[in-house]
């Protein structure tokens, strides 16, 4: 009977372990800081960070192993602050740098209030359109994976399937749920949304999603997915035969039947081939934020033999990580 979360001590660490990865793809679009260094010779790119997270660092290692190879990478950390930002992001419109890379969202922010003649790269940033990342000389990658392309992944790894749910925060998801509505049916999926405003009606509204959907389809929203919660909505899903589908590996790991998911890896060398375009003249400004080719698959085959759904051989090639 679903009537409260349960707060059990069973899968502390695994469960930590998924809190601190969500609490970093949240912080995302926050803040703190490192030190100016530099690296290498030859075109200088500014790389303007919003804090010293692991992701962030991720990020920029990937992005210097496919940017130009012959840049001199100067570093700037906000510390959180958004008016130490732009107070770096002058001190860089006073530089030679042919390019900024903004890391996170304050960091873009700050490049776009006060640089408007040099080309802003951002990436590590959740919904840059929702924040009004849009000018002249801005461009960057998404975080997140287009829906159209998650849908098209569901429907080859379940091409049964049907009715699919959300839970989602009316106050932070809305777009995400209109948005997905109008691409559902062109996989003949019908997508219905549960709106959660907070945590204590994830069990009310997950026990409606269960009766009326064939599949759960986890978005990042923080109201709906909690330390407390996570557990709790795998468990009562496989329990009710309902296949869950997330965007992390810890997800799948826990046991959802499949995630898809972004390496920060990839989005920085993606932005790092594009870096490359921007500063060798063959690509002009603006143009839209670019999609991460690269998509993490996982798969809990566990998970798949107890539902008795059957992942389709040819698809064996797409699967990143089997649990």
């Amino acid at each position: 009977m679903m009537t409260e979360l349960p707060f059990r001590s069973r899968g502390k660490r695994n469960l930590r372990s998924l809190h601190l990865w969500l609490g970093s793809f949240i912080l995302i679009a926050l803040s703190c800081s490192a030190p100016p260094q530099a690296t290498a010779a030859g075109t200088e790119i500014a790389i303007l960070k919003s804090s010293d997270l692991k992701a962030y660092d991720d990020a920029v290692e990937g992005f210097k192993a496919t940017a130009p190879g012959d840049a001199t990478y100067i570093e700037y950390g906000l510390r959180g602050d958004l008016e130490q930002g732009k107070h770096l992001a002058r001190k860089i419109r006073a530089t030679n740098s042919s390019l900024v890379v903004a890391v996170g969202l304050k960091a873009a922010l700050a490049a776009k209030l006060e640089i408007v003649d040099i080309p802003i790269l951002y990436m590590m940033i959740l919904d840059p359109i929702k924040h009004r990342l849009i000018a002249d000389n801005m461009t960057g990658v998404l975080l997140e994976i287009p829906t159209d392309r998650q849908f098209k992944i569901m429907r080859a790894f379940l091409p049964t399937l049907r009715r699919i749910g959300m839970m989602y925060d009316p106050d932070k998801s809305a777009p995400k749920l209109k948005e997905a509505v109008s691409r559902a049916s062109t996989y003949e999926f019908r997508l219905q949304g549960f709106p959660v405003e907070h945590e204590k009606e994830v069990p009310q509204q997950l026990r409606s999603l269960l009766s009326e959907s064939e599949a759960l389809w986890l978005i990042p929203d923080s109201t709906v997915l909690t330390d407390e919660s996570i557990r709790f909505i795998l468990e009562s899903a496989v329990a009710k035969q309902v296949p869950v589908v997330g965007f992390s590996s810890e997800f799948t790991r826990l046991g959802a039947l499949l995630s898809m998911s972004i390496d920060y890896g990839e989005v920085g060398r993606e932005a790092g081939l594009l870096a490359k375009r921007i500063v060798n003249g063959e690509q002009r400004l603006p143009l839209n934020p670019i999609s991460v080719q690269r998509v993490k698959i996982t798969v809990n085959q566990k998970t798949a033999r107890h539902l008795s759904v059957t992942i389709p051989k040819e698809l064996d090639s797409l699967i990143d990580e089997t649990y």
